[in-house]
């Protein structure tokens, strides 16, 4: 990465020049057909406590050492979060890269169809439930709504667009990331 880069994705991040480095992260985007035949997406909701403390997200985390690729990570963290085998993975895109502003983290998502498993096997110390919203709902336009509280460094209040999943709320990086697709993955545009 130049400099030059490094001040994009600094300023793409809302981050001030000079600040640190973003960190690196991934997350799988997984998607399956369900015995009815409609395409479900899975979401984890984080455990209580953290930044991301009882929010929704995709599987996925900080890249480590130990992680060939932003994709490798996603899959370790896919399975030490919520059980999903890597041989249960097919990845169909990479989608582009989101950076945050909040938590400095530069965010490599993978669109994935999977095999679910009979059971998830969620991590009782990172993962609180795992949720399996069907596409269709969550493109109903009466699901749209908006979140608000005191967000970033300064506390300083803001809204931000979500969609309502049963009691929780989708938004965010996850958002984000879901938002450009949802409507391609409704029309087929990858074989799910």
């Amino acid at each position: 990465m130049t400099a030059s880069d490094d001040a994009d994705a600094r300023a793409a991040a809302g981050l001030p020049a000079g600040s640190p480095e973003l960190r690196q992260a991934a997350v799988l985007v997984p998607v399956f057909r369900d015995p009815e035949g409609a395409v479900r997406v899975v979401l984890i909701l984080r455990a209580p406590g953290g930044i991301h403390g009882d929010q929704l997200a995709f599987p996925g985390g900080v890249a480590e050492p130990q992680d060939e690729t932003p994709f490798h990570t996603a899959l370790r963290e896919s399975e030490e979060e919520i059980g999903l085998e890597p041989n249960a993975v097919e990845l169909l895109s990479t989608l582009p890269t989101l950076n945050t502003r909040v938590s400095g983290i530069s965010i490599a998502p993978f669109l994935a169809r999977i095999v679910r498993p009979e059971h998830w096997r969620p991590d009782a110390r990172e993962i609180a439930d795992v949720i399996e919203p069907r596409l269709e709902d969550l493109a109903d336009p009466t699901a749209r709504c908006e979140v608000a509280g005191p967000f970033g460094p300064n506390g300083e209040r803001r809204r931000f667009p979500c969609i309502k999943i049963g009691d929780h709320r989708l938004w965010g990086a996850s958002l984000g990331i879901l938002e450009p697709i949802l409507a391609r993955l409704i029309a087929g545009e990858w074989r799910l």
